[in-house]
């Protein structure tokens, strides 16, 4: 006889306690979720839009805020925008990696580069592929409601990491 049990939904446990094959299935379930931080997150529903910056002055470029989480790719800048759970973040269009430019995968909560499929969260954090770092992240404050994007700082995580992880503004 076996019984499915609220903690791990779909997995098989006999009444004498889970067996091997199931356990092993609902740890690595439970690992897969965990390991690619996308539990509770909802990246999943985050739209995307193509846009471009609304001024521009020397290496400066704004945009709105967004008023909710969402992807925007800005094409002739070569920028991203993300909104994604009270942070906001501009990166690189280009993937680190061969500086493809990266897709937004609505379904899958994540970027991903075409050319050799290397995937990132939405606050550009590397999870698998050929890439060996994170996306590129670029300057960015807040002022009279507009993202200001500065173009000039570039900032790459093995060469960078501490202005890598503060390249973002709290909402």
């Amino acid at each position: 006889m076996t019984t499915r049990t609220p903690e791990c939904d779909g997995c098989a446990t006999a009444t004498d306690g889970p067996s091997r094959r199931s356990f092993l299935r609902c740890a690595g379930a439970a690992f897969s979720v965990a390991a690619f931080g996308l539990a509770g997150t909802d990246a999943a529903a985050l739209p995307v839009a193509f846009g471009s910056s609304a001024a521009a002055s020397g290496s400066e470029r704004r945009y709105p805020v967004p008023a909710a989480d969402g992807v925007t790719i800005d094409r002739s800048n070569q920028v991203i925008i993300v909104r994604f759970q009270q942070q906001l973040y501009a990166f690189n269009l280009a993937c680190p990696h061969e500086n493809t430019a990266l897709k937004w995968l609505q379904k899958d909560g994540r970027f991903q580069c075409p050319k050799h499929e290397s995937r990132y969260r939405p606050n550009g954090a590397f999870i698998d592929g050929r890439a060996t770092r994170n996306m590129d992240r670029l300057g960015v404050r807040v002022e009279d409601n507009m993202l200001v994007v500065d173009l000039s700082k570039f900032y790459k995580s093995d060469k960078n990491p501490t202005d890598w992880a503060a390249a973002s503004v709290s909402i």
